[in-house]
């Protein structure tokens, strides 16, 4: 017979296999509700619920479900399911701006922020369809394989999306005690603890045996033991001595300032004069002082305004202090950086950092020009050109390294700085434009996080809260009330404390874990099949 003729017939067949493939794989509605129970214990996990401990059980229904029915379409589809609600819920916070400044309608909004939710969800669904391979392979114990393979993912997300945006350590910023992994994992080793009790849980659940629960006691045994053994390396050796008195400044601009000139110098005056006061009770302690003003939308201008340096000359000189501010300076071909600059006690510009890692669809659209509506886009949310260079600030004794508003985000930024010799860490934060929303408490435990796997105190000096002190340990002090003015000081010691695994060695421990997950998946397929004959 001709081939042309069963062209149809193996269409159909093709159809047909597809159709029942489907109705097959398609998740029950009890299954369905697992995934969203799921999807529920991990929200309310994070801020501004702050139910950390369900994170350690949050994922068991979704575990459960996947291993009694290990089909990888349905896996794939309850896990995307589970991360999408996830990320759509714990990140509603980005749809303020667009409704309050960019005088969207509620529902397009929030109609807006699927996409990107979708996007992100993705990958617990890959997480679901890797556990699923594993139950098959290897049998219930494969859902112990999935805390390799969650870390893992979320490292990929990073590469991909350039988003870690509340990764499941995260949970835990609050509670320095469970933390203390990130020295030598960063916020992957916490996300893998986490993922650990979950599965080991949902294993004890599934095989409801001795043996089966010692090797989820095992489990428990080495999480515990790890975070124990972390505390003890986390101790830091005593303070030789005082070296710099920080002193920070919310001055709670409000984001929808008009900018006429005489509004641009009542709230310029507020900075002075707020600054003034918070100067007067150190001035004759002989301490180095280094005063910080945050990022806010009035858009100071050092090079471009002469009289503005000329303000802040004058004041450094007058106080001796030095004086940290945001800026907008100019970039190659017209741009403009978003930038840190340091102006010593003697009034001189002595350092300028210029932002790396902008916020898409904030400081710069992830579109190609010659894109239809690019351009209107970026008039609205700007277009600023990222820095390439990790500058460390002096003062005094100490080493400084400034990061702007969402690098806190991006492990790779502080670390940078802590190997560049940065003594303590210094952000510098608007998250006005986003309301009083979870994304302050969220914005701050990424900058715990920061501390903790650098081993360096991290001063966060924000316009509207949540200004605080974090220690070496991601212990926070001194927070701020959100949307007031508020003045902080705070004394840094020198210390010796020498640099952490994670500072060292960066995503080692990540990277590891996912070769190792491979290689799971991958020796059996390599291994020569032998046939013995008769």
């Amino acid at each position: 017979m001709h081939p042309a003729i069963n062209e149809p017939v193996r269409s159909s067949a093709f159809w047909s296999w597809l159709s029942s493939r489907l109705w097959i794989e398609t998740p029950s509605l009890a299954a369905t509700g697992a995934a969203l129970v799921s999807a529920v214990l991990l929200i309310v996990a994070f801020p501004d619920f702050n139910l950390w401990p369900l994170a350690w059980i949050a994922l068991i229904p979704l575990l459960l479900t996947i291993a009694r029915r290990p089909l990888p379409i349905s896996s794939f589809l309850l896990g995307w399911l589970t991360g999408s609600v996830f990320f759509y819920c714990s990140c509603y916070w980005l749809t303020f701006s667009m409704i309050n400044y960019g005088g969207l309608n509620t529902l397009i909004a929030y109609l807006l922020l699927v996409p990107g939710a979708l996007t992100v969800g993705i990958f617990p669904g890959f997480l679901a369809v890797f556990v699923s391979a594993a139950v098959k392979r290897f049998g219930i114990k494969g859902i112990l394989l999935a805390p390799f393979i969650w870390p893992a993912l979320e490292w990929v997300r990073l590469s991909l999306t350039g988003q870690l945006w509340n990764a499941l350590g995260y949970s835990q910023a609050y509670q320095p005690s469970l933390i203390q992994t990130a020295q030598w994992g960063g916020v992957y080793a916490v996300s893998f603890l986490v993922v650990a009790v979950n599965s080991a849980f949902a294993f004890a659940l599934l095989i409801r045996s001795k043996r089966a629960l010692l090797i989820a006691t095992a489990v428990l045994a080495v999480v515990l033991g790890s975070i124990l053994l972390s505390n003890q390396t986390s101790k830091l050796p005593p303070p030789k001595r005082p070296a710099v008195r920080i002193l920070a400044l919310q001055p709670n601009v409000p984001m929808t300032i008009v900018k006429s000139a005489e509004e641009m110098r009542q709230l310029t005056e507020r900075h002075l004069s707020m600054s003034e006061e918070l100067l007067r009770p150190s001035a004759d302690d002989g301490v180095p002082r280094l005063l910080i003003w945050p990022e806010s939308p009035m858009n100071f201008e050092y090079e471009r305004n002469p009289d503005f340096q000329t303000l802040v000359t004058n004041f450094a000189r007058e106080h001796r202090t030095a004086l940290l501010f945001n800026s907008q300076e100019p970039a190659p071909n017209d741009g403009i950086y978003n930038s840190a600059i340091l102006v010593n006690e003697e009034g001189k510009l002595v350092g300028q950092y210029d932002k790396i890692r902008l916020l898409p669809f904030g400081e710069y659209v992830p579109l190609p020009r010659w894109l239809p509506g690019a351009s209107l886009i970026t008039a609205i949310v700007g277009d600023f050109t990222p820095g390439a260079n990790y500058t460390l600030f002096r003062v005094g004794e100490l080493q400084t390294g400034v990061f702007i508003c969402v690098e806190s985000a991006y492990p790779s930024i502080t670390r940078a700085f802590t190997q560049a010799g940065a003594d303590v860490l210094i952000n510098i934060s608007n998250d006005g434009y986003l309301g009083r929303t979870a994304v302050m408490r969220q914005h701050l435990g990424n900058a715990v996080f920061r501390a903790v796997e650098n081993g360096r105190p991290v001063i966060r000096v924000t316009n509207s809260g949540i200004t605080a002190f974090i220690d070496e340990r991601g212990e926070v002090s001194d927070e701020t009330q959100a949307f007031q003015e508020a003045t902080r000081s705070w004394t840094i010691d020198r210390y010796d404390a020498g640099t952490t695994f994670y500072t060292r060695h960066g995503d080692l421990f990540v990277l590891t874990i996912s070769v190792v997950s491979v290689l799971w998946f991958l020796i059996p397929l390599l291994q020569p099949r032998i046939k013995f004959g008769k």
